[in-house]
């Protein structure tokens, strides 16, 4: 018998199978009992700015798709409020050795539109990822997987071309959902139709405007939704947000306000707010074609000086907080190496290693900032930087600003000894917050060290989680001492809501998206 006659006879069975129990009499406990009123729909409205590229997990892999995509669709593992390892959705997984990963489905479940999810599926979606490689997508992810194979129908094993422990972690994004093979083609995108088995289905879609999610009452997993429905309304600006959340027409509004609604909004009783640490980080890069970048002690005497609380006060009122590491809070094996090896900002200790090092002081230092990528509080943050390293008298500051593509050009170039940039990870694992740093691609400014190299190499393929800890600790270690950059803050996932909006916090992911399905009214 064919794959999809099977699925059909199967759903054909189970539909005959409960007409005849309801032939027979048994009781119905969905139904309403006579004389009871009907139930009234829990439906929620969200509203946000964002934009929605794709509703194909294989398309671009952009913060928009996310909140839909991470609602719309399971995946074999995913990662709980508050809880930093994943855990089973759609499968129970381990390696059964170093390069062999293996993933138990849970029996009985489906799409909605009634087909059985088996291994197959998983196959299919992880083989077709890879074929479609979309630019802008997630595929360069799961480079470390060489095949799926299938062993039976509930049971998925990834073959890896060498260890890989953040493996676990990739398979909680959205880049990882599960797909029915026989909606999506396997060398195209579907952009605007969905099938997934998560928490919800797509009841409707129009694109830029508006998105209707409704319960789908047979996803078996941790995330079963508590509400039978939200509506999405894609909106244009801050303004049409804060107008939304306040006029009543909407139950949350997330991602666009501007520093001036969102303050407004802090102030008012009408509405409550959650805050979450963000996956987004900010921070200083020393580049190494500067000879005075070159210089450690000058890289550590700044690092020495700088005031975190003080640039997330006065440049950002607050709505930032101090990072201390390249890996934010709540993540495996996180350390606040920073404070740690600098303790709190110090003049004194600045001068003394500058002086050991033979570097008069003050310092020409220059430092680079662009307005048009990293928001509004950009020039404010570098103007507080130039106060702070200037008051010590040991450093003196010229800023100098450029456009987002010219300022790319100019910090690869050397324009600048220390410029502004920023990260925003792929996947929830401190991996993600310490490869950029290390391998120098994505930032490109030239650090290179044996020993940070080792302890990468070494965390991504240790298996023990305590050991794989501590190797990321002291990866942090070597870069504080190094100082290849230095950390300033961490941003904040903020969502609004009315006062009747309940388990608020537990929907926000720190990678900036939703997940709807633990939210009530």
């Amino acid at each position: 018998m064919s794959e999809w006659v099977r699925r059909v006879s199967a759903a054909v069975a189970v539909g005959a199978l409960g007409v005849s129990l309801a032939a027979c009499g048994e009781p119905d406990d969905n139904a309403p009992h006579p004389g009871e009123p009907t139930p009234k729909l829990m439906l929620l409205r969200l509203a946000t700015t964002d934009t929605i590229a794709s509703l194909d997990p294989a398309g671009r892999y952009d913060v928009g798709a996310r909140t839909v995509q991470a609602n719309l669709y399971q995946t074999l593992l995913t990662i709980l409020p508050d809880k930093p390892t994943p855990v089973p959705d759609a499968a129970d997984c381990q390696f059964d050795s170093p390069t062999t990963y293996t993933c138990s489905l849970k029996e009985h479940l489906t799409f909605p539109n009634g087909h059985e999810l088996t291994s197959s599926d998983v196959k299919f979606s992880f083989d077709r990822l890879a074929r479609l490689k979309t630019p802008g997508g997630a595929a360069a992810l799961f480079s470390s997987v060489k095949s799926v194979s299938t062993p039976d129908e509930l049971t998925a094993v990834f073959n890896l071309t060498s260890p890989d422990a953040r493996l676990p972690y990739l398979l909680t994004t959205t880049a990882a959902s599960i797909v029915d093979e026989e909606t999506y083609p396997a060398n195209k995108l579907l952009d605007t139709k969905a099938m997934g088995s998560g928490p919800y289905q797509l009841s409707k879609y129009a694109p830029g405007t508006e998105i209707t999610l409704t319960k789908f009452a047979g996803y078996r997993g941790p995330r079963a939704a508590q509400n039978d429905g939200v509506t999405i309304s894609l909106l244009k600006d801050s303004n049409a947000l804060y107008q939304a959340v306040t006029t009543g027409k909407t139950d949350l509004a997330f991602h666009g306000f501007g520093p001036g609604p969102l303050d407004k909004l802090r102030k008012s009783d009408q509405v409550q707010i959650a805050d979450k640490g963000s996956a987004e980080i900010r921070l200083y890069a020393f580049q190494m074609k500067s000879l005075l970048a070159r210089k450690p002690a000058v890289r550590r005497a700044v690092a020495q000086l700088i005031d975190r609380q003080a640039i997330a006060k006065k440049a950002y009122g607050d709505r930032v907080s101090p990072l201390y590491s390249v890996v934010p809070p709540g993540y495996g094996g996180q350390a606040d190496a920073f404070k740690t090896q600098y303790k709190q900002p110090n003049k004194a200790a600045a001068a003394t290693i500058l002086r050991e090092a033979n570097i008069a002081a003050p310092v020409p230092l220059t430092v680079g900032w662009t307005p048009s990528q990293y928001g509004v509080g950009a020039k404010a943050e570098v103007l507080e930087l130039k106060r702070q390293l200037e008051a010590s008298g040991l450093f003196r500051v010229t800023l100098r600003g450029a456009e987002w593509p010219q300022y790319q050009q100019a910090t690869k170039a050397g324009a600048y000894d220390l410029y502004q940039t920023g990260w925003t990870p792929a996947y929830p694992d401190a991996d993600d917050y310490l490869a950029p740093f290390v391998t120098d691609v994505p930032l490109q400014n030239g650090y290179r060290s044996a020993a940070a190299t080792k302890l990468l190499q070494q965390e991504r393929t240790e298996q023990n989680g305590l050991k794989r800890d501590d190797l990321i600790g002291q990866l942090q270690g070597v870069i504080a001492q190094d100082v290849p950059v230095i950390p300033s803050w961490q941003g904040l996932v903020t969502v609004v809501a009315g006062k009747g909006v309940e388990n608020l916090a537990t929907a926000l992911d720190p990678l900036s998206f939703l997940y709807l399905s633990g939210l009530r009214r």
